[in-house]
């Protein structure tokens, strides 16, 4: 069937289908299939081993990424962990702070309550002393007074004679007694 086809070809054409075509096209093929089987038989081993380690390679990398990200989360998990840890000490160092402060508070409102007291004591003191000065002052003023006024009266109303005889009499009197506070 090839050959009636070669044969009814045109002439002038550049392409006919031939004998010598159809065993030239035979020949092209069987080079190829050969070829084929030869580089097959010597490329197939490398070619082979090429794309397996570069599978390994790609594996190991897709290995490494998930240790990577294994390793990066624990260490977000432990990050948190710490941040928890210096929240929970910060939550006591404000509370031990807030604690201190309020002892110091009270320490010093006693320190202050104690001194009210001391000052308060003084001042008390201070008073105290001061009417007992008020009263030794008032008791020499009145007794000044006292001997002025008795000594007016007596000026105008006793005699020399009477006058010394009274005069003995408190004089007695006043030794006998002593002044109460």
């Amino acid at each position: 069937m090839v050959s009636l086809l070669a044969q009814t070809a045109p002439e002038g054409r550049v392409f006919g289908l031939d004998l010598q075509t159809f065993f030239s096209g035979s020949l092209q093929l069987l080079n190829g299939i050969i070829l084929a089987i030869a580089l097959s038989w010597l490329l197939y081993k490398p070619v082979k081993e090429f794309l397996r380690k570069r599978a390994d390679r790609i594996q190991d990398e897709i290995d490494q990424a998930e240790a990577t990200m294994t390793k990066g989360n624990e260490l977000i998990a432990e990050y948190d962990k710490k941040i928890e840890e210096i929240d929970q000490e910060r939550i006591e160092i404000l509370e031990a702070a807030r604690l201190t402060a309020e002892d110091e508070a009270k320490v010093i409102l006693a320190e202050a309550q104690k001194e009210a007291q001391e000052i308060k004591k003084r001042s008390l003191e201070s008073v105290s002393k001061e009417q007992t000065r008020f009263q030794e002052e008032s008791r020499l003023y009145i007794i000044e007074l006292a001997s002025i006024m008795a000594e007016k009266y007596l000026t105008q109303n006793i005699d020399d004679e009477s006058q010394n005889k009274l005069f003995e009499e408190t004089l007695a009197k006043l030794e006998e007694t002593q002044w109460l506070n």
